[in-house]
């Protein structure tokens, strides 16, 4: 049994590493601060969810502390008071478009929140660590697929340079203090509990209301679209690497390793849902990538990770899912 502090842990991807990690019997104490960038509610609904799932001595080893990871006393208590063993970084301010119009709070939160993360770290002497970077790193790199042999020196927005940043601050305190760390490129997450601002989610909920869908450029661009269920695979694969003894630090890709293009994507979402959507076709976006692509043969060769959710099938999922929620 281990001892985990996971960020961000009451959102998407951090609600059902939760559920895993307690399951195998682990001990999780979850930060957030369940900020309006989509409605509190939301992830509130999530820890329920778990709750309601867990048995009474599952209860027992979870605990919820709502705060900021940027507030330096609020993270000192947390560390204080719990004998942490790893630390999973999932907060962040997320979002390319929202990046644009707000620099300075996504720098501040997703690099000064994960230097005052490290310093603690450093402070208390936890080793450990897993990082949530992003496929947007990669930008328009015109190679593909992307590897993490890369240069990722040309970021498109404000979102993917502290997504870069973050990496370098875990290599830093890697070099300086000996840490172990995994760094996670996710490619495109979806599945139950997807954020409302995505787009799986966000189709579905305008063709469930019968309005037209913001359908961004000519619907070539493509995604390497990622269910949950292999991210938390990927994860915990992380997590046995990082426990190794001869572990340092490290950057992978967690994608499916095959691209999906926005029309396509919406024509499953149709199909699953039996209904056709309404198209309001608007120009390309600033920040958006053309295509992401990841090459997993590393994440493979040293983690073991192994994708097997077929996007088609992983829609499906989320639809069902959806439908519950919406009772529709």
């Amino acid at each position: 049994m281990k001892n985990f502090l996971i960020t961000g842990g009451a959102g998407f991807i951090g609600s059902h590493l939760v559920e895993s990690l307690i399951r195998a019997g682990n001990c999780v104490l979850v930060v957030d601060n369940f900020n309006d960038f989509y409605a509190p509610t939301i992830k509130k609904n999530n820890v329920k969810s778990m709750l309601s799932a867990f048995s009474s001595e599952e209860k027992e080893r979870f605990t919820l502390q709502e705060g900021d990871i940027r507030n330096s006393d609020f993270m000192e208590s947390i560390f204080l008071t719990s004998n942490i063993d790893v630390v999973i970084h999932l907060a962040a301010m997320a979002g390319v478009r929202p990046s644009i119009e707000q620099p300075a709070l996504y720098y501040d939160v997703n690099v000064n929140g994960t230097l005052c993360i490290l310093e603690l770290m450093k402070k208390h002497n936890v080793k450990k660590m897993i990082f949530a970077s992003s496929s947007s790193v990669y930008g328009n790199n015109k190679k593909v697929p992307f590897s993490e042999v890369d240069v990722v020196d040309e970021p498109i927005s404000p979102y993917a340079a502290t997504k870069k940043a973050g990496e370098l601050l875990c290599h830093t305190y890697h070099h300086l203090y000996d840490m172990s760390i995994a760094c996670l490129r996710f490619f495109t997450v979806f599945g139950p509990r997807q954020r409302p601002d995505l787009a799986i989610h966000k189709f579905a909920n305008k063709i469930m209301a019968g309005e037209s869908i913001p359908f961004y450029g000519d619907g070539s661009s493509k995604r390497d679209y990622t269910f949950v269920d292999d991210i938390i695979q990927g994860i915990n694969a992380s997590i046995k690497w990082i426990s190794e003894p001869n572990s340092s630090y490290d950057v992978f890709n967690l994608g499916e390793s095959k691209t999906i293009m926005l029309s396509e994507m919406l024509m499953a979402i149709e199909s699953s849902m039996g209904k056709k959507a309404m198209i309001d076709s608007l120009p390309s976006q600033p920040g958006d990538v053309n295509i992401t692509y990841a090459d997993i043969s590393k994440a493979i060769k040293v983690l073991g990770y192994d994708p097997k959710v077929d996007f088609h099938k992983g829609v499906d999922r989320f639809i069902q899912w959806h439908r519950i929620e919406n009772e529709y």
